[in-house]
């Protein structure tokens, strides 16, 4: 009687064991495969304040449009499980009001927010203006950086891939976002605000979502 009752017990541990062991090989493949908790992206929302950037044909004030599209790409990769700092949130610059060069001090206060944050990523959402022919999304990335050229590619790709007329190249960008942070960093012109007919496209939330969908894939593909 002892004996069997001593099968038993073991079984049941045994059982018991085996259970656990799945449990904790699923947590490590669940842990393994998603980025939740392990990477922070900061998203840079071009312009604000007094500096509106660029107005489209219809009136489309950049700084407006590029905060829209900052808080679409938070919220998809904040729900993937990215830890996200915003440089802006509200329609408001970063300068102080008593600056002497505001646009100075805003990419300043911008700098001092991606150094604070810890940041693995920086993309930075902007509009293009150039002639009413131009369209199409294109990515920059700084000059003899390879990283932030691979994500800029990575990025590319899927633009390409996915969206109407996206540029099938990426540049050099000479801009003070890329060039005084030292982590991957992009600098994404969703489209031209010169072309009506984009700037239209551009204010559709269908649109909106897309470009930052792909934004997302982009950078998981990246971080591979």
């Amino acid at each position: 009687m002892i004996f069997i009752l001593n099968k038993k017990t073991m079984l049941i541990f045994l059982m018991f064991f085996l259970v656990f062991a799945i449990i904790v090989s699923c947590t490590k493949i669940i842990t393994t495969n998603s980025p939740k908790t392990k990477y922070s992206i900061v998203i840079d929302a071009g312009h604000g304040g007094m500096d509106g950037g660029s107005i489209g044909k219809n009136g489309t004030i950049e700084a407006e449009l590029n905060l829209e599209y900052a808080k679409t790409l938070k919220t998809m990769m904040s729900d993937f499980g990215f830890n996200v700092v915003m440089t802006r949130e509200n329609e408001n610059g970063l300068y102080s009001p008593l600056a002497k060069n505001k646009k100075k001090d805003d990419m300043k206060k911008r700098k001092e927010i991606i150094e604070k944050s810890n940041a693995d990523i920086v993309i930075s959402i902007h509009m293009n203006s150039y002639t009413s022919r131009s369209h199409g999304a294109q990515v920059f990335y700084g000059k003899d950086d390879k990283p932030s050229k691979a994500l800029a590619n990575s990025i590319k790709n899927y633009f390409v891939k996915n969206l109407v007329d996206a540029k099938q190249e990426i540049k050099i960008g000479d801009y003070y976002i890329l060039n005084a942070i030292n982590v991957p960093s992009v600098l994404v012109e969703c489209g031209f605000l010169s072309n009506a007919k984009e700037e239209e496209l551009l204010n559709t939330n269908d649109y909106k979502k897309e470009v930052c969908y792909n934004i997302l894939l982009g950078v998981l593909s990246y971080l591979e």
